[in-house]
């Protein structure tokens, strides 16, 4: 007596366990309840048809066997009764071992979350931020003084001023090879150019060369 109560009180048992064990316990009993709402089904249907062979001939043995019949069909409904409180029951044992199952599984994720974050809180991480911070505009800072020469400012108006007389002496070149290229005057311009009785001799001779050379 004393262990049961210790059991009941303080003993710790696993609940998914438990949950299993009343489940399949109350599946049992209701498979009991079906075999007899079976075999009671089985008497109502004989005594139904011992009651309709004797209804003419025997009223006694009629009446006796529709008593049985309404016997079994109250149990019948007694046992409908129980094997709905049974469903019932199992139905809600399923949903507080899934409901449990659900807790327990949160409660593995949160301890894990704490376990992540430990001494993690936003004053740190606002304080770490802000040193990375720092330290990324520092690194910045240095890429910059490492990525400038040193020992050389260069004058920006002095440039510009070189620049310019650059393109004065090549303009000043260019002009100077272009005044001493020679002209080049096509031969027929030339011809053009000639007077016209030139012209006329120059063609009278070529003429007589010809008639010369058809005469031979």
């Amino acid at each position: 007596m004393m262990a049961g109560i210790m059991s009941y009180f303080g003993g710790r048992r696993d609940t998914k366990q438990a949950a299993r064990d009343a489940i399949v316990g109350l599946r049992q009993q209701l498979q009991m309840i079906e075999k007899k709402e079976e075999h009671l089904q089985k008497k109502i249907d004989e005594e139904l048809k011992k009651a309709k062979a004797n209804a003419v001939s025997n009223k006694a043995v009629a009446t006796q066997a529709l008593r049985r019949k309404k016997a079994s069909e109250v149990e019948m409904d007694r046992l409908a009764g129980q094997r709905l409180q049974l469903e019932s029951q199992i139905n809600t044992l399923e949903s507080a071992n899934l409901n449990a199952e659900t807790m327990t599984a949160m409660k593995k994720a949160s301890d894990a979350l704490k376990l992540i974050h430990g001494n993690m809180n936003i004053t740190k991480v606002d304080a770490t931020m802000s040193e990375i911070t720092e330290q990324r505009e520092i690194a910045n800072e240095i890429a910059e003084a490492l990525s400038n020469p040193t020992g050389m400012e260069l004058d920006e108006d002095e440039l510009r001023d070189e620049l310019a007389d650059l393109e004065r002496e090549t303009l000043d070149e260019r002009l100077a090879g272009a005044e001493h290229v020679p002209l080049h005057i096509p031969a027929g311009a030339r011809r053009a150019e000639e007077p016209p009785q030139a012209v006329e001799a120059e063609e009278e001779a070529q003429l007589r060369e010809l008639q010369a050379a058809l005469a031979m």
